[in-house]
C-alpha cells in the first residue's frame, strides 16, 4: 500500500470512529437538564469527500481542498423517524452555508446527507448565510428562516465589516429542494433572529424578531418582538411588539433572541432564547427560559432569573469563546425534549431534559428579582422552607 492509500485508510479510520462514537450523558446533572460527554458535531464530522480530492493524480499528497473550520448554531427537526439538524458549516474561507446532519436517536452517530443545501439565492446575492430554524407549519410546509447577510452599501470607502442583516425565507416538503421567498420586511432596519411560531394566529402567521439598529449593536432594539403577516410569499411585518424586553443587570442586558420556536404544552408556549452581556472579557451568550400565554402571545407568564444553559469548561473555547446559542429543539413523542445548542460559535452539543421538567422549571424557578437585596430574600425564602420541612422530617422520624 502506498503512502497516498495509508494516508486515506487512516483518515477512514479515524472519521468512521468518530461517527458511531457512543454519546454517553454527563454522570453528575443540575436535574433540570442532562448534557453529554462529547459533542454531537464537530469540523472533524464533515465527510473527507468534502474536504479532500480523493484521487491520487490531482492529489497526491492527500492535502484538504476545502477546508471546514466550524459546524455550530443548528436548526432541528424530526423527520420520517430521525432527527435531523440544519447545522451552519463554516468552511476556512468564513463562508457559511447549510447542511444536513441526521442521527437515529438525536445524541450520537450523526451523518451529514451527501451534500449541503442548495440554497437560491434571491436577486440581491446573500454574502453570507446562517442560523436556519426550522419549522413544520400548520400550512404544510417546512419553513427555514435564517440570517442573509450583505455588505454595507453605505460603509466607507476601505470599510470591509460593516454589514446589513435580514431574514432570509425558503421553505421544502422534503428538506433537499428548497424554494426560496423574498426576504423578510420589518420596521427595523437591521434582522438577525427571526423565528416563525409553527401555528396560525387568526388567521396570519405569527414571527419572533429581534428588532436592532446596527448589525452588531442592537440601539433601540428593545428585545424579543413579535409581529404578524398574512403571507409567507411576500412577509411584510407592519409592527413589531415587544413580548421579552432586555434589562439592566442581567443575562439579557444587551440584547436578547429567540431561540427555536416555541413548544406549545397544556400551561403555555415553552420558549427558549439568548441572552447576552457584557464582561470585561467581552460578550457573553447564554441561554434562558421563558413561557407565553396560550391566547396571547405578547403575555409573559413565567420567566426564571439567570440562564438555564451557560458554557461550562471546554464549551468556553473556541472561534467566539464564552457563548452558547440554539436556535434547534425537538419534541419527541414520549416527552423528551432534545437541546441542540453550539459552544463558542465552534461546535454542537446536546442537553436532554423532558416537557415536564422544564414547565416545572419555568413555573416554580423564581424570576429575577433585579437587585442584590431581592436575591437575597429569595435565596433566605428558600432557605427557611428547607429548614422548616428538614425540622419536621426530623421530628416525624424520632416518632
Amino acid at each position: 500500500m502506498n503512502s497516498f492509500e495509508n494516508r486515506l485508510s487512516t483518515l477512514e479510520s479515524a472519521h468512521n470512529e468518530l461517527i458511531i462514537r457512543i454519546n454517553a450523558r454527563q454522570k453528575h446533572s443540575n436535574g433540570i437538564y442532562d448534557r453529554y460527554e462529547n459533542p454531537v458535531l464537530t469540523a472533524a464530522h464533515v465527510p473527507l469527500f468534502w474536504r479532500y480530492d480523493l484521487n491520487p493524480e490531482t492529489n497526491p499528497y492527500l492535502m484538504e481542498r476545502f477546508g471546514i473550520n466550524a459546524t455550530f448554531n443548528a436548526g432541528a427537526i424530526k423527520w420520517q423517524g430521525s432527527y435531523l439538524l440544519a447545522v451552519r458549516v463554516e468552511g476556512v474561507d468564513r463562508k457559511s452555508f447549510f447542511a444536513i446532519a441526521e442521527s437515529p436517536n438525536g445524541i450520537d452517530n450523526f451523518r451529514f446527507w451527501d451534500a449541503p443545501i442548495d440554497m437560491p439565492e434571491t436577486e440581491v446575492h446573500d454574502g453570507n448565510v446562517y442560523d436556519m430554524r426550522l419549522v413544520a407549519h400548520q400550512d404544510g410546509w417546512i419553513y427555514g428562516l435564517f440570517c442573509t447577510e450583505r455588505k454595507d452599501p453605505a460603509a466607507k470607502i476601505g470599510d470591509e465589516s460593516s454589514a446589513v442583516a435580514q431574514c432570509g425565507i425558503a421553505r421544502t416538503k422534503d428538506l433537499k429542494i428548497w424554494e426560496r421567498l423574498p426576504d423578510l420586511k420589518t420596521p427595523s432596519p437591521q434582522q438577525r433572529n427571526v423565528v416563525l411560531h409553527p401555528e396560525f394566529i387568526n388567521g396570519k402567521y405569527a414571527l419572533y424578531t429581534r428588532p436592532q439598529d446596527g448589525f452588531i449593536d442592537a440601539g433601540t432594539g428593545g428585545g424579543i418582538g413579535l409581529g404578524f403577516t398574512d403571507s409567507m410569499e411576500n412577509a411584510v411585518v407592519e409592527k413589531e411588539f415587544i413580548v421579552d424586553e432586555k434589562s439592566y443587570h442581567t443575562v439579557y442586558e444587551v440584547k436578547n433572541g429567540q431561540g427555536p420556536a416555541p413548544i406549545k404544552t397544556p400551561k403555555g408556549w415553552l420558549h427558549l432564547a439568548h441572552g447576552v452581556r457584557n464582561t470585561a472579557a467581552g460578550l457573553r451568550y447564554v441561554l434562558y427560559m421563558f413561557m407565553t400565554d396560550l391566547q396571547d402571545l405578547t403575555k409573559v407568564i413565567h420567566k426564571p432569573g439567570g440562564y438555564f444553559i451557560a458554557p461550562e469548561g471546554e464549551e468556553r473555547v473556541g472561534d467566539v469563546s464564552n457563548v452558547t446559542f440554539s436556535n434547534g429543539w425537538i419534541l419527541d413523542d414520549d416527552g423528551t425534549v432534545f437541546i441542540y445548542y453550539a459552544s463558542s460559535d465552534t461546535r454542537m452539543h446536546v442537553a436532554t431534559s423532558t416537557l415536564d421538567k422544564l414547565v416545572d422549571y419555568c413555573t416554580n424557578t423564581p424570576p429575577d428579582g433585579l437587585r442584590s437585596a431581592a436575591s437575597v430574600k429569595t435565596l433566605k425564602g428558600l432557605i427557611e422552607k428547607n429548614r422548616l420541612f428538614l425540622g419536621q422530617k426530623q421530628r416525624t422520624t424520632a416518632f
